[in-house]
Order: structure tokens, then sequence, then C-alpha cells
């Protein structure tokens, strides 16, 4: 099992859209055995709240349910997942300083590393902005997504019909 964690500043926006478009992706291409996500927060601002409304309202238009619960990235998540994938480079950065990280055995990486027409590497945070904003972002993610699922299945020698790698 190759575990993910998705991770934004405040955990309803960016990295619940992206934990909801992995896990879509995932069903949908037969790998639920194989991959799993959750995503996490680097600030403690929304610790138990439930994703943003507009987050879910641009999830459900697209067909993807988002239940969640915001939490805040922990020292035991550099142990428990395989890969960090942060949002933007604040984040980025928030993660390579956490304590967690000197003994960390997960990859951190940028989620639009996995898109390659991506001229900028941050999805940017839709929270002070329109609907629009949560749309565009959906769109990176699902793009991002898609590419960062294909790296996995190459990477690990994924097998949807086994659930072995």
């Amino acid at each position: 099992m190759v575990k993910i964690l998705f991770v934004c500043l405040g955990n309803i926006c960016r990295s619940p859209l992206a934990e909801g478009i992995f896990n879509h992706l995932v069903v949908k291409k037969g790998l639920q055995n194989v991959l799993i996500s959750r995503s996490a927060g680097t600030a403690d601002y929304h610790i138990g709240e439930p994703a943003d409304r507009r987050t879910i309202k641009v999830a459900r238009k697209h067909g993807i349910e988002i239940h969640h619960e915001g939490s805040q990235l922990s020292e035991n998540d550099f142990q428990e997942y395989d890969y960090i994938v942060a949002m933007d480079h604040s984040n980025y950065l928030n993660i390579t300083r956490h304590p967690g990280y000197i003994s960390s055995r997960a990859v951190v990486v940028m989620m639009r590393n996995f898109d390659t027409a991506a001229s900028d590497l941050n999805v940017p945070d839709p929270y002070f902005g329109s609907m629009d904003g949560f749309e565009r972002v959906y769109h990176m993610l699902m793009k991002a997504n898609e590419g960062f699922i294909e790296f996995l299945t190459e990477k690990h020698h994924l097998n949807k019909t086994s659930g072995e790698q």
C-alpha cells in the first residue's frame, strides 16, 4: 500500500480537494487496494472542521464527494506516509522545516510537479477569492493528480487487479 498525504495551509480548501480528487481517480482506475490518501494542514486553524463549503460544492459539481475533518501535519505523518504532497512553495518550506522532516521516510513533493503543462508549481489558495478560483484549483488538481497517479503506478509497479506492488 502506497500512502499519500496532501498538505496545504489550513486543510479546508486545496488539500481536501486534492485528496477527494485523488481518491475518486484511484477508485475509477481500480487502484483502491494499493493507493490511499489523507490530507492535513501545516497550521492548526481548522482542526476538526469540515472542508470549506466552496470546496465541497466544486467537488460535487464534478461528481466527487468529500468527507473531511481538518487536521494538522504531525511528526508521525513523516513516518506513516510514503509521499507528502505540498500545494505551494510556502507549504513545502513549512513541511521541510517541520521537526518530523529530519527523520522522514516520506518523500516531499510539489503537487504540480506532476502536471507537465504547469509553468508555476504553486496551487493558489482560493480561500479569499470567488467560486471561480475554486473551479480553477479543481482543474489544476485534477490534471496534477492524473499525472501523480501515473507516476505512482510506474514507480511502484502497481497492479490494480492483485493489489500487489
